[in-house]
């Protein structure tokens, strides 16, 4: 291989990217370079690509980029930007210039604060002018112009909706411009585009809203609108309404608040569709429902349908009766007197009627009992509101509740706060009426079947105040009711005081000497021998401790079911037995008890009665020999872990067939349990056998409509859907009403097989008769998964909270509640 240095070629980079030379020839000017001519190596330096790459000649006819399309924020940016330009450029052509001694204003006109410029039109980017606002109207059929400072109902409205230009009003001079400088622009931006919807899109406007504005005078083309179901004209300078507005007859809800009417057309009293007439904070002085109908006429009004607009005009079909379907009438603050309301012809489906502010009594003294009578024969009124009225004890007279068979049959609120109404004289008056009477004034709405009644000052209090100054009163009561039983006879009957007292369960345990494990152990002694004696005689014992003679247990220590019915426990105006909860038995040392027992004082032979309650967590053969057994509605049995069984008598199941709510909570069962049967005095230690809680629970109550189970240790081996389809569905042939809540929070349960099943009911059948079931409670157990099955279930209260599932997502049910969650289940089916 030959060493001589061989003449370098040219730069690769330099012959790819430069085009072939056909037709350019080489430059006379400058001289070839000589091939031959000796190399000198010098350092290379790359050179730029800017200058060492050749790119080739743009290619003619090459299609333009297309635009990126702007987002918001940057379309609105840009219309600023326009709009600024707009600005500075008119003013540079009418201005002085950017003269000094101004900084950044014009001139010294444009400097002042105060001073507007009032050829110069300042653009509302926020919404869209009035023309386009209209037009837009078109295709939505409703239309929003309020707080823009009109003086009347713009002149564009009817001539780009209903092709007409209606007459000038006298209170308007000329009516402001509608279009702005955007408008132009972007016009002629769409010059190739239609100008608005085409025939078979456009709506018939139905939405008509102008309040907070300048109007003073209603267009009387107004009633061309026909369609028009809301109009809202509230703060505005109204003082006269067109006859013609009364021809809108499909209008529903009408807003006329806040304006200066004295009269109203008396055609507008039978609008047929009327449900909302607000016309609060105006000057009237009289509502007279029925002047119309009153008065003769060549058309009779049972057939008051006409045209009045030629033979193109719209059809006018009005009510025969004054406002027939108006349910929410607001007439406060006006100058209305119980003489100058027609409360003959009062609507007949008002529910919500307000008259507040308005001088009712003044005129004729008698005019005002009769208008609140007749308010009293209106079936639907639900809400009467007038505080701050002239109204005073006359309105009420005293047989008002009396006279008449049906008065304010569904009265919820009666609202007189400061009048002069009374609280003796509105007792008297309402002293007939089927409904509670509550004086107490809250936030909340009152129950069903109770009236609300607010006099005088009016104080707004929340409803835990209410509650919490009721309990201060009984408490007072109840004090004042024993102080005066222990000094002497009293008129209140003793027993029935010290029923109504309900202690709390540690204040129990403290009277009987149950806070220490040795008070409990004693406790339980003296329960057993108790027991023992009274099943055996009386046989002489020497009592470790004390060396005093013992006494007969059946002359101090009643029967273990006699305590049941101590007012402690049962509750005789709900029917509730309510049993204290007996902790599990320690495992400290061998001994289960002592044999010490305490000195026999007066105080603690009182207090072994209720040493004596039965230790069994469902104690049926204490509780069925009760003489409210048959009556029991609500048993509530909550931490009973001493002895987890249940006792039954030999014979018979259905021992509470009254029973509709069982509370089992926090008892520690599992899926089976412990059954002893035994007779109501058993000496001998009955045997026990196991048998399956829930099918238990079903022989035994059928009437139960409430079960708590929360906090045991149940599996879903023992939710099996036999089991569960006799306690849930309701059965006639055993007498079985149906449960309607199930509560099953913080067991062990992991599958819901048996509820899928169950809800297999529902597929094909939106409703099965026998079903009952409105609240399930599945929350913090072990559920892996939910069936999409479950969504079937009509179900209101679906609690599947603490659970291991990760599908559907907390935010499923924690927004749209228990019917999101079935929604959301029903769509995993489909």
């Amino acid at each position: 291989m030959s060493r001589i240095p061989q003449p370098s070629p040219r730069p690769t980079v330099k012959t790819t990217l430069v085009p072939p030379s056909r037709s350019r020839a080489p430059s006379p000017s400058k001289p070839a370079a000589s091939v031959s001519s000796p190399r000198v190596r010098t350092k290379s330096v790359p050179k730029s690509p800017s200058k060492a790459i050749r790119r080739p000649p743009p290619v003619e006819n090459e299609p333009p980029v297309p635009k990126t399309p702007l987002s918001i924020k940057e379309a609105v940016a840009l219309k600023r930007a326009e709009a600024k330009k707009a600005i500075s450029s008119s003013s540079s052509r009418v201005g002085l210039g950017n003269s000094a001694g101004f900084g950044d204003f014009e001139n010294l006109e444009d400097a002042d604060p105060v001073t507007v410029k009032k050829n110069e039109e300042t653009p509302e980017l926020g919404r869209w002018s009035v023309k386009e606002t209209i037009e837009r109207a078109r295709s939505t059929g409703a239309i929003n112009l309020s707080s823009r400072s009109l003086p009347c109902i713009p002149s564009a409205l009817f001539d780009i909706h209903l092709g007409i230009t209606p007459d000038p009003l006298k209170s308007v001079a000329s009516e402001p411009p509608i279009s702005s400088s955007t408008d132009a622009s972007s016009s002629s931006g769409q010059t190739g585009q239609r100008a608005g919807p085409a025939w078979f899109e456009a709506q018939d406007l139905h939405v008509l809203k102008v309040w907070n504005n300048d109007i003073v005078e209603i267009q009387h083309e107004i009633s061309l609108f026909g369609s028009l179901k809301t109009v809202d004209l509230h703060q505005n300078r109204i003082v006269l309404l067109p006859d013609t507005f009364a021809d809108l007859t499909a209008l529903t809800t009408l807003d006329l608040s806040h304006n200066s009417l004295t009269a109203l057309p008396s055609n507008i009293f039978a609008l047929p569709n009327l449900t909302v007439m607000n016309l609060s904070h105006n000057a009237l002085s009289e509502l007279t429902f029925g002047a119309r109908f009153s008065k003769s006429s060549s058309r009779k009004a049972r057939n008051d349908t006409f045209s009045s607009g030629g033979f193109f005009g719209p059809v006018i079909t009005r009510a025969s009766s004054p406002l027939p379907r108006l349910s929410v009438l607001d007439a406060s603050h006006n100058k209305l007197t119980a003489t100058t309301i027609d409360h003959a012809n009062l609507p007949p489906l008002i529910t919500k009627a307000n008259f507040a502010a308005n001088p009712l009594a003044l005129g004729d003294s008698n005019s005002t009992p009769a208008f609140i009578r007749a308010l009293s024969y209106l079936e639907h009124l639900k809400e009467l509101r007038c505080e701050t009225a002239d109204i005073g004890d006359d309105a009420f007279p005293s047989n008002l509740s009396t006279s008449q068979s049906r008065c304010f049959p569904r009265l919820r609120i009666l609202d007189m706060s400061e009048t002069r109404v009374t609280m003796e004289g509105l007792q008297s008056a309402l002293s007939g009426l089927k409904q509670d009477t509550t004086y107490d004034f809250t936030t909340e709405d009152p129950p069903e079947g109770t009236l609300r009644v607010s006099i005088g000052k009016k104080i707004v209090r929340e409803h835990w105040e209410v509650e919490a100054e009721r309990r201060v009163k009984n408490r007072v009561s109840k004090s004042v009711t024993s102080t005066e039983s222990a000094g002497g006879p009293s008129k209140t009957d003793v027993g029935q005081n010290n029923a109504d007292v309900v202690k709390e369960a540690w204040e129990i345990d403290a009277e009987q000497g149950l806070l220490t494990e040795g008070g409990r152990r004693r406790a339980r002694a003296a329960a057993a021998m108790s027991a023992a004696d009274i099943a055996a005689p009386p046989k002489p014992s020497s009592l470790i401790g004390h060396g005093h003679p013992s006494t007969p247990a059946s002359t101090s220590q009643p029967s273990p079911t006699a305590s049941l019915t101590n007012p402690q426990y049962y509750h005789a105006t709900t029917q509730t037995l309510t049993l204290p909860p007996l902790s599990a038995p320690t495992k400290s040392h061998t001994r289960s008890f002592s044999l010490a027992t305490p000195f026999l004082s007066p105080l603690s032979s009182q207090g072994k009665t209720d040493f004596s309650l039965p230790t069994p967590t469902l104690p049926l053969v204490a509780i069925s020999a009760q003489s409210f057994a048959q009556t029991l509605k609500i048993l509530v049995l909550s931490n009973r872990k001493f002895d987890l069984c249940v006792s039954l008598p030999i014979t018979g199941e259905v021992l509470l067939p009254s029973l509709e709510e069982l509370v089992l909570d926090g008892c520690g069962f599992g899926d089976q349990v412990s059954v002893t049967r035994q007779a109501d005095t058993g000496t001998t230690t009955p045997p026990r056998s196991n048998d399956t809680l829930l099918s238990l629970l079903t022989r035994v109550f059928p009437s139960l409509r409430t079960l708590d189970l929360s906090y045991n240790a149940l599996t879903s081996a023992s939710l099996q859907q036999d089991v569960l389809s006799s306690l849930i569905l309701a059965d006639n042939s055993n007498s079985r009403k149906g449960l309607r809540h199930l509560r099953l929070r913080g067991n062990r349960i992991n599958e819901l097989d048996a509820f899928q099943g169950i809800a297999d009911l529902f597929k094909g059948n939106r409703s099965v008769p026998d079903w009952k079931l409105e609240e399930l409670d599945l929350r913090d157990n072990e559920i892996s998964k939910l069936p999409a099955e479950l969504g079937l279930l009509p179900l209101d209260i679906f609690l599947v909270d603490g659970n291991l599932f990760r599908i559907p997502q907390r935010r499923v049910w924690e927004r749209e509640g228990t019917r999101g969650l079935l929604s959301w289940l029903r769509g995993r089916l489909e």
